[in-house]
């Protein structure tokens, strides 16, 4: 499951246990090292999609690996997002030597107070719309749409659901309900869960906050790419 040097077990209980901006800066130094991590083909996979962009805005953007694969494409300027410091220090070291001459930034902040307004041409977000619960999916996509230009595009993978008795949906339902149970009997809460930004529903949320959408199905095994345009 995880790469030599991976999180032993006990690691990835104690990161449970704690808020979510504390497991993943306990998680960080060995975070690439997780199947946590957006794969290189997935991400590489959305690049082709994108193709270039002059200012870039990745939320969520943990320890980088988006923003590596983005910043060759940039023209001017990269930003990276997260409130977790560890994750953020990871990042820096990463992009330190990463390939491309398009400025880099990092915001150390809650996604859910971000207050950039028409700034970037390109929002990615791969990984991180698990953390984002279902009551403030209007808000941040109000966020989002405040922070691109006009004719900017938000892009992430997003997938129909999968089917009832699936081993995917089987599993992925019952770690949500693991979640669940461990945030109703322990805080402070750790957010993470799967099938919040589904097809069709999705598209229909984006459209109500503003978006023009466009999927492109299994550009990724099951994971298709939306490309929401402001």
């Amino acid at each position: 499951m995880f790469a030599k040097g991976g999180p032993t077990f006990f690691e990835l209980m104690h990161q449970a246990l704690c808020s979510t901006q504390r497991g993943y800066d306990l998680l960080a130094p060995k975070f690439d090292k997780t199947p946590f991590r957006t794969p290189d083909a997935m991400l590489e996979a959305a690049i082709r999609a994108i193709a270039s962009a002059d200012a870039a805005l990745d939320v969520c953007c943990g320890t980088g690996a988006a923003m590596r694969h983005l910043r060759p494409v940039c023209r001017h300027r990269i930003v990276g997002i997260d409130f977790s410091a560890g994750m953020i220090e990871q990042a820096r070291l990463k992009l330190s030597n990463c390939e491309g001459t398009a400025r880099v930034e990092f915001v150390e902040a809650d996604v859910m107070q971000m207050s950039f307004q028409n700034e970037f041409d390109l929002v990615t977000c791969f990984g991180g719309l698990g953390h984002i619960l279902p009551r403030q999916k209007s808000a941040f996509l109000g966020l989002i749409h405040r922070a691109l230009k006009p004719g900017g595009r938000f892009v992430f993978y997003s997938a129909y659901p999968p089917p009832l008795f699936s081993v995917s949906n089987i599993a992925r339902r019952s770690f949500n309900t693991v979640m669940k149970i461990r945030n109703a009997l322990l805080h402070p809460p750790f957010i993470m869960y799967y099938f919040t930004f589904l097809m069709p529903e999705i598209a229909d949320e984006l459209s109500a906050a503003g978006f023009t959408v466009e999927f492109r199905p299994e550009v990724y095994r099951e994971y298709g790419l939306v490309i929401a345009t402001k």
